[in-house]
């Protein structure tokens, strides 16, 4: 419970001190000059305690640097190229700007403008893609202060953050890709063909071993990626669960996959390998290999990952629907095809166009309008038969307006005895007078 305690200063006058015990066993205190104040304060305080959302003020005044340094070893649900990455972009981004800030001293107006800074093209400005990432590692990074009870609120959330504009996709035709695979070292021929044609990720084609390779049935089984961090190859399992499939593969990737080995290649063995014939590291192969050959073959730029969508593009030209492209990719869901390469299905557009400029060949035979309450109601029939239901008022032979039950109009049996409809020459019934 907080407490008041009056105190007098050297100058003569008087301070009121409120006390009040913290989570960990300590007196905390604050210096008031009135005693409305203290009193104010210490209503507070036994408030957010009653509520349970009492922040002891003191917490919050370790610095940003600070709290990373404890709360990151303790993240373990990220990839290790995730991790590397996540914690890069808060080192090179956020710790300049705000390592030595207090936790409880971040603020919405320090946020927009660093993340300005980041952003303005004339400072050499970041991409949206990695300013947006710099912002979300900083997100959790207060999320968890806020989750440990440093903090009462998160300032970093739902911050306003620049537009990403999504680039236009690289797609290669057939004979582009063939082009690259005649020009790339014969060592990697078979890579070539083989990203292009079955959409592997560039970690999961270099962690691809001869045991998961189906020379028979023509399929590769996506079971381990390699991952290359500061150096160190590592293989661990795919980026989801999606990940983990079976993709079948063309005959003529399979025969160049055939070639790869001089001989019978041990199960555990990578497919691809350096000349050394050790795991292939990306970089050194962008630099000795990919460039080179992307370069010779007129096709700059020209990503690895370019092939990946080159895959895709070929499949859907092939008549693959979104259903087989995400299962063949690796996607979580169709709509993650649909939003990459909708536009790649023009033929659906296509068809759907042509159906609708089809002329109609249903021509009404027979036509009752009649009239409810407050709208004019027009049934058309084919062949002379009425279908549908009828509800509210209409006007029968005899003259009487009754509310009738609904019923088929094809079961003309019930107005036998009852009067029969009224029609006319253009098959108008006139409105029940009330």
């Amino acid at each position: 419970m907080a407490s008041i305690r009056v105190k007098q200063l050297s100058s003569g006058k008087q301070a009121y001190l409120v006390r009040v015990r913290a989570a960990d066993g300590q007196e905390r205190t604050k210096q008031f000059a009135r005693r409305r104040d203290a009193e104010h304060y210490a209503h507070l305080i036994e408030v957010d305690r009653s509520n349970g959302s009492y922040i002891d003020p003191r917490l919050g005044k370790i610095t940003v640097g600070e709290w990373f340094d404890r709360w990151w070893p303790t993240v373990t649900t990220l990839r290790p190229s995730t991790r590397a990455r996540d914690e890069a972009s808060f080192r090179i981004h956020v710790l300049p700007t705000f390592g030595t800030t207090q936790l409880s001293r971040v603020d919405r107006t320090s946020l927009r403008q660093w993340v300005a800074r980041l952003s303005d093209p004339s400072g050499g400005g970041l991409a949206p893609a990695t300013v947006t990432k710099a912002v979300q590692v900083f997100n959790k990074t207060m999320r968890a202060a806020t989750e440990d009870r440093l903090i009462s609120s998160n300032p970093v959330e739902r911050l306003p953050l620049p537009k990403i504009e999504r680039e236009e996709m690289r797609f290669l035709t057939a004979e582009e890709l063939w082009t690259l695979a005649d020009t790339i070292d014969p060592r990697y021929r078979g890579f070539v063909l083989l990203a292009g044609y079955s959409g592997l990720r560039l970690g999961e084609l270099l962690g691809l071993r001869w045991q998961r390779v189906d020379l028979l049935r023509r399929q590769v089984v996506v079971a381990e990626t390699l991952v290359d961090l500061a150096g160190h190859v590592s293989f661990g399992p795919p980026k989801t669960k999606a990940a983990l499939r079976t993709v079948g593969i063309p005959s003529f990737v399979v025969e160049e996959l055939s070639r790869i080995p001089d001989g019978p290649a041990p199960q555990d063995e990578l497919v691809f390998q350096s000349p050394d014939g050790h795991p292939v590291r990306p970089g050194l192969f962008r630099r000795r290999f990919w460039t080179p050959a992307v370069s010779t073959a007129g096709l700059c730029p020209l990503r690895i990952h370019d092939l990946r969508h080159t895959a895709v593009s070929l499949w859907i030209a092939a008549g693959a629907n979104p259903k087989q492209v995400a299962v063949r990719a690796g996607h979580t869901s169709v709509s993650v095809v649909l939003d990459r390469y909708g536009h790649l299905y023009p033929q659906q557009e296509l068809d759907l166009m042509e159906k609708l400029e089809r002329p109609r060949t249903r021509q009404p035979s027979e036509r009752i309008s009649f009239v409810t309450r407050s709208t004019l109601v027009s049934v058309e029939s084919c062949n002379g038969t009425l279908s549908g239901w009828l509800f509210g008022r209409y006007h029968l032979g005899d003259g009487q307006a009754r509310r009738r039950l609904p019923q088929r109009f094809d079961d003309r049996r019930r107005e036998r005895g009852r009067g029969q409809l009224d029609r006319r020459p253009h098959g108008v019934v006139d409105q029940a007078r009330t």
